[in-house]
Order: C-alpha cells, then structure tokens, then sequence
C-alpha cells in the first residue's frame, strides 16, 4: 500500500491513476495517523515552498513524516515540490524545509545572453549517475515531464540521481537510502513514469 500525503498541494487523482495502472494500491490521505502507519509514501507537490511547509505543519504532518521516513525508514518519493521540500530551504521562501537532504532550492538563473523561459516546461531527457533503484531497467531514450522555476541544487554530489540540462545542468533526481525525489513529474509521463513508479514500489 501506497501513502500519498494530501496537504492540499498536488496532483493527487493523477499519481493514484497511475499507480493503478502498475497494479499498486494506493490510499489518499491528510491522516497523521495514516502516515504512522505507511508502508511506502509519496509527497507530491505543486506551488509555492512557504505555503506547503505552511500546510504540512497545520496538517500536523511533519513529526509523522519525520519519524517515518528518519527513524523507521520507510521508503518515500518526492515529487517536483515535494522533492524541494525535503531540502535545507528555499530561495523562493524564507520556512526551513524538511532538511533530509543536504541541499537547497534555487530559482533558475536567467542573466544569460539568451533568457530562458520560466517556467521550464514541457518534455527534457534526464542523465542517470549510477544505479540508483528508481532508474532500474530504464528506457534507453527516458524523458519525463517538467514544469518548475526552481530545482534543487545538492551540497554533496553522492545525493544526485539524475541530472537534466535547461540552460545549465541542474539536479533533476536526488536522494539517499530511503529517501528519493524527482523534480519531474512521473504522473504525467507516460510509459516513462509508469516504470519510475513501477520501480519505486518495487525497489524500496
């Protein structure tokens, strides 16, 4: 069984339909109790860094997260927001995030001779360092769906997944031991998601 933490930032309907699809269950939830309980979870996330660290501590969310996923180890993915959250901080906000990472979120530069298009939108391949699980028997063209003006940057490279170009090369899936996150959005993503998702059920 699958947990998605519903704080009221994400696409929620969208991830639990493709969980479907890979055969998963999967349950919806703002329960602090149901995140005690968890097997594996997924935060998902779109919008502003401020307002949904805001929203996890009104929901009293945190501690549960916290001892879940720090103490008990169950396996989480975090997604494009959700994955920011699990940073030191954001540039877009002034809240500490989880800190399970240490890394931060930081909006695109755009002082280049050519100004890129904010957001980042739209299909972008990504590079995988290593053998992380999530990657697992990937597509030889694997691509995956963005849409994000901020990305987080990893103070230490062993937590980098995956790497993507938009301008610059940013840090496109991050993670360690339990913990997992891609800036990308799996649920939109086709075939390419499925498998991400896939693996993640069955590799954590």
């Amino acid at each position: 069984m699958v947990t998605i933490v519903d704080y009221g930032m994400g696409n929620l309907g969208s991830i639990r339909n493709m969980l479907l699809r890979i055969g998963a269950e999967s349950t919806i939830t703002s329960d602090p109790a149901d995140v005690r309980s968890a097997e594996k979870l997924i935060l998902p996330g779109v919008g502003a860094f401020d307002r949904a660290m805001q929203n996890l501590e009104e929901r009293g969310l945190v501690g549960p997260l916290n001892e879940r996923v720090l103490r008990d180890g169950v396996p989480i993915l975090g997604i494009c927001l959700g994955m920011q959250l699990f940073c030191r901080g954001s540039e877009e906000g002034v809240r500490p995030g989880l800190g399970w990472i240490e890394a931060d979120s930081v909006r695109f530069a755009n002082d280049g001779p050519t100004p890129l298009k904010l957001p980042h939108m739209g299909w972008n391949t990504v590079s995988v360092r290593g053998e992380p699980p999530i990657f697992r028997d990937r597509f030889d063209d694997t691509r995956f769906y963005f849409v994000h003006t901020y990305h987080v940057r990893c103070a230490d490279d062993r937590n980098v997944y995956a790497t993507t170009t938009y301008g610059t090369e940013f840090h496109s899936s991050v993670g360690r031991d339990n913990i997992v996150g891609t800036q990308f959005h799996p649920e939109k993503s086709h075939r390419f998601g499925l498998k991400l998702l896939r693996n993640f059920v069955e590799n954590y």
